[in-house]
């Protein structure tokens, strides 16, 4: 679990419930008009929000499926397995769907950067007054 419990509930306090199978969970999301559902991704290390990006129902069901990350490109128009080219997996451990059902929530153990700009999170700029800082460097990566 996280180091600040406050942001996820530990699962030995979750009621079980009895298996329902893939079909009855897609059932229960709410899809948008283009097909698509937010997931948002935590570190499961640090508790820190990693990245946002887009699921269809074949994403949500790979994740389900292989509890690996997969997400749907709007540029692209395509399924796509987070860190199929960099690497840069993430390993679901647990996921949430939000009281309205139409956002989703990956736990989720990061293996390298989680942002295509090769930085921990997607989320590097705070606002300071006016402005939008960036507040973290990409990660450098060692050479073996």
């Amino acid at each position: 679990m996280t180091e600040n419990k406050d942001l996820i509930m530990p699962v030995e306090k979750v009621e079980s419930q009895p298996f329902i199978g893939t079909d009855n969970l897609l059932n229960q999301i709410k899809f948008n008009d283009q097909g698509l559902v937010p997931a948002i991704t935590q570190s499961v290390d640090t508790g820190r929000v990693l990245m946002m990006a887009w699921m269809n129902e074949e994403a949500v069901k790979q994740t389900l499926n292989t509890n690996f990350a997969h997400y749907y490109s709007r540029s692209r128009e395509k399924l796509w397995k987070k860190g199929e080219s960099s690497g840069h997996v993430q390993k679901v451990l647990e996921m949430y769907l939000d009281c309205d059902g139409d956002t989703l929530l990956l736990l989720i153990k990061q293996t390298g950067a989680a942002c295509h700009t090769n930085r921990e999170s997607c989320f590097f700029r705070e606002k300071r007054g006016d402005k939008w800082v960036k507040f973290e460097d990409p990660i450098q990566e060692t050479k073996v």
